[in-house]
């Protein structure tokens, strides 16, 4: 008789070796399966991005778009240069005053000269004494007076000797005693020293 308890043993004994092996060989075949997957990826890998680079290659042959070009970069304004400082012209210089050659001329242009020199002296004043003294001709002398007796006459519009002339002629105006201009502003500064002015000379001086 088959003793049951040593029998359920045995069968229990082969049953797990069984069971063991079956899994071991389940895990074979997983590992086959895995190693199988990774080395087709692998080699599928190369080939489709070699297909990538003749499907890109192929693209860009038949119509890609071209390339565009970096524009440059516009150039930065000039400033403005500074406007330059407008100046003045310089004013021109007055042209010089003309006087006629006659003694209104004369005695016009003298009194412009005794106020630029502090000469008093009016144009009536003038006038009256040079009528008086040579009625108004600038060659005028005098041959017989004391001043003609001591060999020096008096000359020109107001009838002044050559020494009065001298000390009294006025730098700017012609050194001659014949030159109206020049005769009657020597006179009118000595008389201005003896008289006060020659407004104030009435006969001979």
């Amino acid at each position: 008789m088959i003793d049951k308890d040593k029998l359920s043993t045995v069968i229990g004994r082969r049953s797990r070796r069984e069971a063991f092996t079956v899994a071991v060989a389940a895990i074979g075949l997983v590992a086959v399966a895995a190693s199988s997957a990774v080395s087709f990826a692998d080699d599928g890998v190369p080939a489709r991005a070699a297909t990538v680079v003749e499907q890109a290659d192929s693209i860009a042959a038949v119509g890609a778009a071209p390339a565009i070009e970096a524009l440059p970069a516009p150039a930065p304004e000039a400033a403005p240069a500074p406007e330059a400082e407008a100046i003045p012209a310089p004013m021109p210089e007055p042209a010089p005053k003309s006087y006629e050659d006659n003694l209104h001329g004369w005695i016009s242009e003298a009194l412009d000269i005794m106020a630029a020199k502090g000469i008093p002296g009016s144009y009536e004043g003038i006038h009256r004494n040079i009528m008086r003294e040579s009625t108004g001709n600038p060659q005028a002398i005098n041959l017989w007076d004391i001043n003609a007796i001591n060999g020096i006459p008096s000359k020109g519009l107001l009838q002044v000797i050559d020494p009065t002339f001298a000390a009294y002629h006025v730098e700017g105006t012609p050194f001659d005693v014949w030159n109206p201009v020049s005769n009657i502003v020597a006179a009118c500064n000595y008389a201005a020293h003896r008289y006060g002015s020659m407004d104030n000379v009435n006969s001979a001086y």
